[in-house]
């Protein structure tokens, strides 16, 4: 398919942003590594800001956008900023494809962090994920394979229906208490509170892995693990990126 003339410039700082340029240039996409009149794009990270609205290797995005042509297309995640405003942007976190790519590789690298925390084997083991999107799901097929007896913990009925269905054992938020003896696998992927300290000494048995962006267990064992596929597969993750750019150029 014909591509307009492009000019990527890559500033984002992490591993997955350097793999995605790799990636891009291999792709035939051709990139720059200082600021031009003749860029087309700019990429930042994914995701592409710090709390306080900074860039997350530092600086700050208007600081960048001057030295940048003004009808150039902003590619990074959650690119709600204000100095965007009235531009082009190519946000990747509401890509639906890249989405669902991307928590195919958190799942499997929750599974290597479990792994590193597990002292049985996965097909020995029982595990407790609580959520059913995206990274639920990816984790339960995942879980499943290894043999291990898989519980997901959903709040709608519809939810727990089709859990059932495919094989899975289902419950509810209420009933979190009565799962906790025997399990030695807890994964959360809700953004949101869903056990407290008091609650969380329950499961002291269990390795307790919290994938969510915001916290959802709360105790001195959680393993939070945001941004899991950028840290532990940064090929892949720069890989996706890559794939998803090409793709939207290509509509």
């Amino acid at each position: 398919m014909f591509l307009k003339p492009m000019l990527i410039y890559p500033v984002g700082v992490t591993a997955a942003c350097r793999y995605a340029r790799r990636a891009l240039e291999d792709m035939g996409l051709p990139t720059i590594d200082h600021p031009a009149p003749e860029i087309t794009h700019v990429l930042l990270d994914v995701p592409s800001f710090a709390s306080d609205g900074s860039l997350r290797g530092g600086g700050s995005l208007e600081a960048l956008l001057q030295m940048l042509p003004e009808t150039l297309c902003v590619i990074g995640g959650n690119l709600r900023h204000p100095a965007l405003e009235g531009r082009t942007v190519m946000d990747l976190l509401r890509d639906e494809e890249y989405l669902a790519a991307n928590a195919a590789l958190t799942a499997d690298c929750a599974l290597r962090v479990a792994a590193g925390e597990l002292t049985t084997a996965f097909a020995d083991a029982s595990a407790v994920i609580l959520g059913w999107g995206r990274i639920g799901k990816c984790l339960a097929k995942l879980l499943s394979a290894l043999g291990t007896d898989v519980t997901i913990v959903a709040r709608k009925e519809k939810d727990r229906a089709m859990i059932r269905a495919l094989g899975y054992q289902a419950a509810s938020v209420e009933d979190l208490n009565r799962l906790a003896p025997g399990k030695r696998l807890l994964f959360n992927t809700v953004p949101a509170p869903i056990l407290g300290q008091e609650e969380s000494a329950a499961w002291r048995e269990c390795v307790k892995i919290d994938l969510a962006s915001q916290r959802g267990l709360d105790g001195p064992d959680v393993i939070w693990s945001r941004g899991l596929p950028g840290v532990r597969t940064p090929v892949s993750s720069g890989a996706l990126i890559a794939r998803t750019i090409l793709r939207e150029v290509q509509l």
